[in-house]
């Protein structure tokens, strides 16, 4: 089987078919497997470490004999039917020799070119040209970024090279094309959060302590920038008033976003109480249109911001943010006062964006021949009946690709997509209807 994606989904979704005897290709497109669970500081509503839980299914991927995986690689093309597909990966160039490679580090430390903007610390940290993603990368191998990478830009410099003990450097390094025969595909691409300059009225990138919800579960994280202390981006002080502002983007028509992206008023309750246990002075206000929780113990842990964290929750939109004093004012309204105008001035604003469809999807969509909707997430064969299944037999969907979900129904579904792909190959031959429909074209 393939699966395509190396996060939680993709991750259960690999592990369950390998565990069940057969054998499984993974392809990532980033350096490392995890997605965006290994950034998270905390998960709801148990508050566990997110890293803790994470990390020793990652190793068990890597480890495991029945999983081949690719990471830093893309799909380039599918071709055929459920049963027999071929697939072409495409191995993008890290200018390491994997083999030769102990993960020892020593090029990452000495590398000069370091001021570069961090992606999984969701820009707030630096990293240097040659890196391993995190501490706790699988694989803890590094990539060179050839876009920032002075010897790329200006063929000088090969510190790297000439720092590494065992010689594992591959400037010339070039892409490779794996082609491999798989029965099944699990598809477990997950999503992207709305960037916050989407949002001008907000501020967002004229103020540098409007964040966003990923940037906030940095700074709260110990792995973070900042080691787990929160404090704002612009000057180093810990924040005494913060502002979250849920539904920055979901259920908007006017941004053309539709839809409740599902997870952010349990990550914003999350926050609230992540910044309430770390900054024990510090005031939380919460603007939201309404509360969804929507799950077990969801609507407790809510409660439990409130009620014993001390979480202020005001019903309303923010119509606008802007500097003055050093501090950031919101304008927004109360709509449980009969819409009376509220202002608060916040040291720190965090926007709770929409999870939206990753930006290759549309392009992913139409090499392997399935359907999407207008938001660019996969669709299912059936909403109700189908839930994992996508119109063309052998494709299976798990996780976010198909919609916003939370961690717990992202694993379920994975095992269910995995469940699926082991039935099928449980059977020794395939029905199919014999019918075929055939179009009778009349001349206008």
């Amino acid at each position: 089987a393939l699966v395509l994606g190396g996060g939680i989904a993709g991750i259960q979704a690999a592990l369950d078919i390998a565990n069940a005897g057969h054998k499984v290709i993974m392809v990532e497109r980033s350096p490392s497997i995890g997605g965006h669970m290994s950034q998270l500081s905390e998960t709801f509503p148990t508050l566990d470490c997110s890293q803790c839980i994470l990390t020793p299914r990652m190793v068990e991927v890597a480890r495991h004999a029945n999983i081949t995986l690719h990471t830093y690689s893309e799909i380039e093309s599918l071709e055929g039917f459920i049963g027999n597909f071929k697939v072409k990966i495409r191995k993008k160039a890290r200018s390491i020799d994997m083999k030769l490679c102990t993960g020892c580090g020593l090029c990452s430390q000495k590398c000069p070119t370091r001021k570069i903007p961090s992606e999984f610390d969701a820009g707030l940290g630096t990293r240097p040209a040659i890196y391993v993603p995190f501490p706790q990368a699988v694989p803890n191998k590094p990539v060179i970024d050839r876009l920032n990478c002075t010897y790329y830009l200006k063929g000088k410099c090969r510190l790297c090279e000439k720092v590494c003990p065992t010689k594992a450097i591959r400037f010339d390094q070039e892409d490779e094309i794996v082609e491999a025969d798989v029965g099944a595909v699990v598809l477990a691409t997950g999503f992207e959060i709305k960037h916050g300059d989407f949002f001008p009225e907000y501020g967002f990138g004229k103020f540098k302590d409007v964040i966003d919800g990923m940037q906030f579960e940095r700074l709260a994280s110990a792995s973070g920038p900042t080691l787990g202390e929160i404090r704002r981006p612009s000057d180093g002080r810990k924040p005494e008033t913060v502002v979250f502002i849920a539904c920055a983007g979901s259920r908007d028509p006017a941004k053309g976003i539709e839809y409740c992206s599902k997870i952010c008023c349990m990550y914003t309750a999350k926050h609230a109480m992540l910044y309430r246990h770390k900054v024990h002075g510090g005031k939380a206000y919460v603007f939201y249109m309404d509360v969804r929780a929507g799950g077990k113990m969801y609507d407790e842990f809510v409660r439990r911001a409130v009620e014993e964290d001390g979480v202020i929750y005001v019903r309303g939109r923010v119509s606008r943010i802007y500097e003055e004093d050093g501090q950031l004012v919101v304008k927004g309204a109360d709509t449980l006062l009969g819409g009376e105008p509220l202002e608060v001035r916040a040291d720190l604003v965090v926007l709770a964006t929409a999870g939206v469809a990753n930006s290759g999807a549309e392009e992913l969509a139409q090499k392997l021949h399935i359907s999407y909707d207008p938001y660019k997430f996969f669709a299912e064969a059936h909403p109700k009946l189908r839930p994992v299944e996508t119109n063309t037999a052998g494709i299976f969907l798990a996780g976010a690709c198909q919609a916003p979900r939370d961690i717990p129904e992202t694993v379920a579904q994975a095992s269910g997509a995995a469940a699926k792909v082991i039935g099928l190959f449980a059977q020794p031959m395939l029905q199919r209807e014999p019918m075929v429909a055939v179009v009778n074209r009349s001349a206008p």
